[in-house]
């Protein structure tokens, strides 16, 4: 039965509790999450991280991203530097080839991620696009068959996913970026709708689901709960939660970050509403919690290391440093 809305001064550690009874919190209780004072932030995260190490222990994913294909995109998507509405200086390359593909899957069990996430922009996959992907996710299983390999190539029909999974890709990465009232102030040539319907067609084909959304775009604090219910009922598998950290010449260029604080709560908002998945600090982790990334941790179990699409971050040489002087350990390929 749902848990009764809760107050910011609430007894976090007992709500974390009721959490992992089998209870699940409801949307005013969400919210109060995000309104928890500063004051009152550390004992929320220790509440996190109960429900954290229950499911994950103090273990990290590691994930390495590839860029595939940068740039060149029709979508006019804000808050991207690849978007056709955009004007700025990230990278423009087609489609590398498969074996290109495939041979970026040797940095991603040299840094010990468990995920190699291959990314190409546009719209959805076109006919070469998805053979490619297709071909390089077979020769990544043949080279490293405990490697998972997600696959990021915007709207997907039921077809498109099925040859994915059948070619060995294990997960599809489609954010729903933020929620259905906020989504047509960041997007309009498509709609929030067609993100859903990629999202269920990954899982009636069997792919793992990884949707998330970022954070910061000029959304309420309830778009940001309904992203997470929106996630929780689609079933995401993986939840990657981005920190808008603003790109020039995008449309939200001019934009704040948000503080290390608010991101924080952000993170502890989903772990308290999705207490059994895998949640991701993504995109903006190191521009916007900086020297508190590590407090991250104890709600997030997932991380990308080694840069995002078109930034760089921090390295995976700082990352594991990170994560050891935290106490976290890293999460490695079972065979």
């Amino acid at each position: 039965m749902p848990i009764a809305p809760t107050k910011p001064q609430s007894d976090w550690r007992a709500l974390s509790a009721r959490v992992l009874g089998g209870e699940f919190v409801d949307r005013p209780t969400a919210l109060s999450i995000l309104d928890t004072p500063d004051d009152g932030l550390l004992d929320l995260l220790s509440a996190a991280f109960a429900i954290r190490k229950k499911y994950f222990g103090r273990g990290v994913r590691l994930h390495l991203l590839h860029n595939a294909k940068s740039g060149l995109c029709s979508e006019d998507c804000a808050y991207c530097s690849q978007s056709a509405a955009a004007v700025s200086g990230a990278p423009q390359y087609p489609l590398q080839s498969a074996e290109e593909i495939a041979a970026g899957a040797e940095d991603a069990v040299q840094a010990r991620a468990v995920r190699y996430c291959i990314v190409i922009s546009g719209r959805g996959p076109d006919e070469t696009g998805l053979r490619h992907i297709c071909d390089a996710a077979r020769l990544i299983k043949r080279r490293h068959p405990h490697l998972q390999v997600c696959a990021s190539m915007g709207l997907l029909d039921d077809a498109q996913a099925q040859r994915l999974k059948a070619a060995g890709v294990d997960r599809y990465n489609h954010n729903l970026e933020t929620s259905r009232r906020f989504y047509p102030e960041i997007c309009g040539t498509h709609t929030y709708d067609d993100r859903v319907a990629s999202a269920r067609a990954a899982k009636r084909a069997g792919l793992e689901l990884c949707s998330g959304g970022l954070l910061g775009m000029g959304e309420t604090p309830a778009d940001r709960v309904d992203l997470a219910f929106a996630l929780r009922e689609i079933d995401a598998d993986s939840v990657p939660v981005n920190l808008l950290d603003p790109r020039g010449g995008t449309r939200l260029a001019g934009r704040p970050r948000l503080s290390p604080m608010e991101g924080l709560r952000i993170l502890a908002m989903f772990r308290f509403v999705l207490p059994d998945r895998e949640i991701r600090i993504a995109g903006g982790r190191e521009a916007v919690l900086g020297p508190m990334q590590p407090l991250a941790l104890y709600a997030a179990n997932s991380m990308f290391t080694n840069g995002y699409l078109t930034t760089a971050g921090q390295g995976h040489a700082a990352d594991l440093a990170m994560l050891a002087a935290a106490g976290f350990t890293v999460a490695e390929i079972h065979a």
